[in-house]
């Protein structure tokens, strides 16, 4: 009885730490999807492009891929601003965003992969720091530090993200742009270009998400395909439009995953996971905590 208390705290813990993964993954959507309403299903394609960036500077020159991450992300905005503009003048512009602005982001993931693919191969690819590896132990609980540093890293940066959003006046305009483009425009404000703001933000948090994926686990190509369909339920499920309730909603998510694999295996957890949350979408159509 006491292995199997210290197994299920274990998976408890083990929870945690996923859940803080997932918030960092799920903070870009709920810029781009939840507050633009740009389905951006290349999101973990960029997650993937930052895990393979951190992984080739971190075996080249042994930087540590956090220190990759936050070095890049004026490269991913950038990228993520560019990206959007394209997207503006070829299909937002013309009203064509719904489908054929899906089918963009599907090509832009789809090149991504290929890219890497024809670059690196199917091989499984890590990096090395000095968290990887050891653990901290606390009586029956083991806090690797593998995961307990993105989980750490990932809170630093939702907390950054949510103080620009709710105490700049940036932030507000992209929370204003999701509610209303013509107030802004009243306030000689240009809704497109707080857009372009807001998605070059979305891209640049899939800096800090992919270092924190190669870090918990090898990487190859495809992998981010994995995440497509949880990182969108956990934005949904927390409430389009809602950082703090995507925050929670990830942590619920890693729990059941998590403590599902603990009592039957991990595909049956995720069954679980999508199962809860079709219920909820049944109950609370607009998500747990939608404004």
């Amino acid at each position: 009885m006491d292995v199997s208390l210290d197994l299920l705290i274990g998976a408890i813990v083990a929870g945690l730490l996923l859940g803080g993964f997932y918030a960092a993954v799920t903070a870009g959507i709920s810029i781009s999807f939840g507050m633009l309403d740009i389905v951006n299903i290349a999101h973990p394609g960029f997650i993937i492009l930052g895990s393979y960036i951190a992984y080739i500077i971190n075996i080249q020159f042994g930087v540590d891929p956090m220190i990759v991450s936050v070095v890049m992300l004026p490269v991913f905005y950038l990228l993520g601003t560019v990206i959007y503009q394209v997207y503006y003048l070829s299909f937002e512009k013309r009203g064509q965003e719904s489908l054929r602005g899906l089918a963009f982001f599907f090509g832009v993931l789809f090149v991504t992969e290929v890219v890497l693919l024809l670059a690196f191969g199917v091989d499984y690819r890590y990096v090395e720091a000095p968290y990887i590896g050891p653990s901290l132990h606390f009586g029956p609980i083991d806090l690797p530090l593998r995961m307990l540093v993105p989980c750490l890293a990932a809170l630093t940066m939702f907390t950054a993200l949510q103080i620009f959003i709710s105490r700049t006046f940036t932030g507000r305009a992209v929370l204003a742009v999701s509610q209303d483009q013509f107030a802004l425009q009243l306030m000689a404000v240009d809704p497109v270009r707080i857009k372009r703001i807001a998605f070059g933000i979305s891209i640049a948090t899939a800096s800090i998400a992919g270092a924190l994926l190669v870090i918990i686990q090898p990487v190859e190509p495809s992998v981010g395909r994995e995440y497509i369909g949880r990182v969108f339920a956990i934005c949904v499920l927390g409430g389009l439009g809602n950082m703090i309730g995507g925050f929670i909603a990830s942590f619920i998510i890693s729990q059941i995953i998590s403590i599902g694999g603990y009592y039957s295996n991990t595909e049956l957890s995720y069954v679980l996971a999508f199962t809860l949350f079709i219920v909820l979408m049944f109950v609370r159509p607009r998500g747990l905590f939608a404004r």
